[in-house]
């Protein structure tokens, strides 16, 4: 293989997000806003990008339109020198069936790869909050000669049964076995009390993703998925390798947010990925320049403070405004306005979100627009909110797109 190997990404971006409703009622998972300014796909789009892969394909399906416009308005390359980020919807190339897994996505989008004729396919998920540079994964996928090089990240044995997991040779390399959550995850050869969860981030050599799809499209028992299907039958074959993300370096990275990675699929850890942010040392600092985080920049005012406002251990977003209140601890969108005397406390409030006077909000998911009338309350009365909104296992209240909140 050339030593530096044309490469092709693709980022699957087709989830429907069942356990992110209501945030995904009407949008695709991958556009469910993040962080303020952000949406999820950004993190992997900033991560190739900053990498220098930039020839990207980002196959979508369900409930695509802000997602697509998004990557449309944002994600602009130069055209000059043949770059592009470019949504690819479900096209039905195949047969009259939309995509029926993640292998069968690419598989149906076969010409992306024929038309580019790439050394390498990078295809990476668009749903996880992290960093990471894919060269080094790329780079160690050509040293080992690998067919398939799958990304691993270290969990302790006792969590990994809720994750695809990686066993591996005496090496810690080449990879054994692919299990799908097992009661009894495997040890690693170093460090026998973890174990190598899947990333969803894999790197192939364009002939050997080739020739598994279509062995895979000609398996009518498989459900055509790349972690359920694609990658132990290449484990079977010897070809596939692990790469360590802690071997990943970022630069700018601190030793308390380095190899920081969450998979955001329940609201519960959506929560969670936002308070990881907003500490005076953040679990994951999004301010690092050396390795942005890129999305469009809003055309909006500076966030205001006003009568007293205040908001500590929080971030937030442009065209907000703060009126003789106090925010705590809260991740705040663009366009939010948060009257006299109401009290915002752990909350993650997305675009335009109009808190009213005296009202308290404690440990809730407030979805674009929502309306929080004078007085009302959300999070003091769990029992009460049941009722009327989503409340999750740990106890935060999640509002969806354009509620009014009942006084």
């Amino acid at each position: 293989m050339a030593a530096n190997p044309r490469v092709l990404g693709i980022v699957l971006a087709g989830g429907e997000g069942k356990r992110l409703m209501p945030l995904t009622a009407d949008r695709a998972k991958p556009a469910v806003p993040f962080g303020g300014s952000y949406r999820l796909v950004d993190f992997v789009l900033s991560n190739l990008v900053n990498a220098g892969y930039h020839r990207l394909c980002v196959l979508t399906q369900y409930k695509s339109h802000s997602l697509d416009r998004h990557i449309t308005q944002t994600w602009r390359m130069s055209t000059l020198t043949g770059n592009y980020v470019t949504p690819v919807p479900a096209q039905q190339r195949r047969g009259p069936h939309w995509f029926t897994g993640s292998a069968d996505a690419i598989y149906q989008s076969m010409n992306l790869i024929r038309d580019e004729k790439p050394d390498i396919v990078v295809v990476f998920g668009a749903d996880h909050v992290y960093r990471m540079d894919p060269q080094q994964m790329v780079d160690q996928h050509v040293a080992t000669g690998a067919a398939v090089t799958v990304a691993g990240i270290r969990v302790p044995r006792h969590e990994a049964t809720a994750f695809g997991v990686i066993d591996t040779d005496e090496t810690g390399r080449k990879i054994t076995q692919f299990l799908e959550k097992p009661a009894d995850p495997p040890g690693l050869p170093d460090d026998p009390d973890a174990t190598f969860a899947s990333m969803g981030n894999y790197v192939f050599s364009t002939d050997a993703l080739v020739e598994a799809l279509e062995r895979d499209a000609a398996d009518e028992s498989s459900v055509h998925d790349m972690g359920g299907n694609i990658i132990p039958m290449m484990t079977g074959d010897g070809t596939a390798y692990v790469y360590d993300f802690a071997d990943n370096v970022i630069p700018g990275a601190t030793d308390r947010d380095r190899a920081y990675w969450r998979d955001v699929g329940t609201l519960d850890s959506y929560y969670d990925a936002h308070m990881d942010l907003v500490s005076v040392h953040p679990i994951f600092n999004l301010y690092n320049q050396q390795w942005p985080i890129l999305t469009s920049s809003a055309q909006r005012p500076p966030a205001k403070f006003v009568l007293g406002g205040l908001a500590t251990e929080s971030m937030v977003a442009a065209g907000a405004i703060i009126v003789g209140s106090n925010v705590r601890h809260s991740v705040v969108g663009m366009d939010v306005r948060v009257n006299d005397g109401a009290v915002v406390d752990g909350c993650v409030l997305l675009d335009g979100v109009q808190i009213g006077k005296g009202a308290i909000v404690r440990r809730a998911i407030l979805d674009k627009n929502v309306v929080v009338p004078d007085g009302a309350t959300l999070g003091v009365n769990l029992e009460r909110d049941r009722e009327n909104y989503h409340v999750t296992p740990s106890g935060i209240v999640v509002v969806g797109k354009d509620v009014v909140v009942r006084p």
